[in-house]
């Protein structure tokens, strides 16, 4: 891949909270069901942007990065983050409990998303 695709390679980032599994007892099946929401959930809300049009236009060439927050405090630290520069994302709150447990943005240029999230590690 040259330079000038990797600097036009759409990604969609999502993170989810690792203590719900470690410390809370979450099933995995239940924390992937949390990150599916999300993604869908903020592709939906931005249906017309001309980056979830080109992101969906190509279903075999999606890219998605998952990450780990550490806790509710990180997500929510993230969502502010974000919010302050304009990326649009989606805070998955799992209902009825109220628990914020996804964040997942609207696909974007990698080299413009990546620097909000370099501290964080994949998801295990």
């Amino acid at each position: 891949m040259s330079a000038k695709q990797a600097a036009v390679t759409l990604v969609q980032y999502i993170v989810l909270r690792g203590d719900l599994l470690r410390t809370h007892g979450w099933p995995l099946g239940a924390m992937v069901a949390q990150g599916c929401h999300a993604s869908m959930a903020v592709l939906h809300a931005h249906k017309d942007d001309p980056c979830v049009v080109e992101y969906l236009g190509d279903l075999e060439r999606m890219h998605k990065v998952v990450l780990e927050g550490s806790g509710e405090a990180e997500l929510r630290g993230l969502a502010s983050s974000l919010q302050e520069v304009g990326v649009a994302f989606k805070l998955w709150v799992e209902q009825p409990e109220n628990v914020p447990t996804c964040l997942a943005t609207v696909p974007g240029p990698k080299a413009s998303l990546q620097g909000h999230f370099k501290r964080l590690k994949l998801f295990k």
